[in-house]
């Protein structure tokens, strides 16, 4: 069930989905650097103001599940703005985004209608000097049974744009809400399960 917080900006609650602390599990895959499996952690949180904050780290896993080093770290700000190509039932989404290896990126795209699943490509790259190649990319972000899923795809001078780098997200409840769901039981706990 998706909840939408009253102070939710009314311009952002078609991504309200995607609200919370979100944590699993992908591959890393992309010529030039080590293939590996990784975990993440995305967040996504408002503040009250016509964006959607997204903050995502992720970490090399080892082949127990436990971490190695840090992957990558992205911070970026997701806004829905009003359709400007006149194709009824989707919306546009603009994502600026920062990478801690110095990658600056403008992804435009689209939040379908009827489906929580966005499309966004990059449009401008800006990278600093010491940052590897990049001069492009594609994502897919979409909500299948309950878990975000997402894949993401590169392009470099060298290489065609391809997919690299994909996960599977589960949503990580708030202890808040948990204690406030108790607080609903009967006092007995035995009358619950009659």
């Amino acid at each position: 069930m998706i909840e939408i917080p009253s102070d939710l900006h009314k311009d952002v609650v078609p991504l309200a989905f995607l609200l919370g602390t979100w944590e699993g599990a992908g591959v890393f895959d992309f010529p030039g650097a080590e293939k590996c499996n990784f975990g993440q952690e995305i967040v996504f949180r408002h503040d009250s103001r016509p964006f959607l904050e997204f903050r995502s780290r992720s970490w090399v896993l080892n082949n127990e599940g436990e971490k190695v080093r840090p992957l990558e770290t992205e911070h970026a700000f997701w806004r829905v703005t009003s359709n400007q190509h006149g194709t009824s039932g989707e919306r546009e989404i603009e994502v600026s985004s920062v990478r801690d290896d110095g990658t600056v990126e403008i992804w435009y795209g689209k939040l379908h209608d009827g489906k929580p699943q966005i499309d966004l490509a990059t449009d401008a790259v800006a990278r600093i000097e010491g940052a590897a190649p990049y001069s492009g990319g594609k994502r897919l972000y979409g909500m299948v049974a309950e878990e975000l899923l997402w894949v993401g795809e590169k392009a470099a001078p060298e290489v065609s744009l391809r997919p690299y780098m994909s996960a599977q997200l589960k949503k990580v409840l708030n202890p808040a809400r948990l204690i406030q769901d108790i607080a609903d039981l009967p006092d007995d706990g035995i009358a619950f399960f009659r």
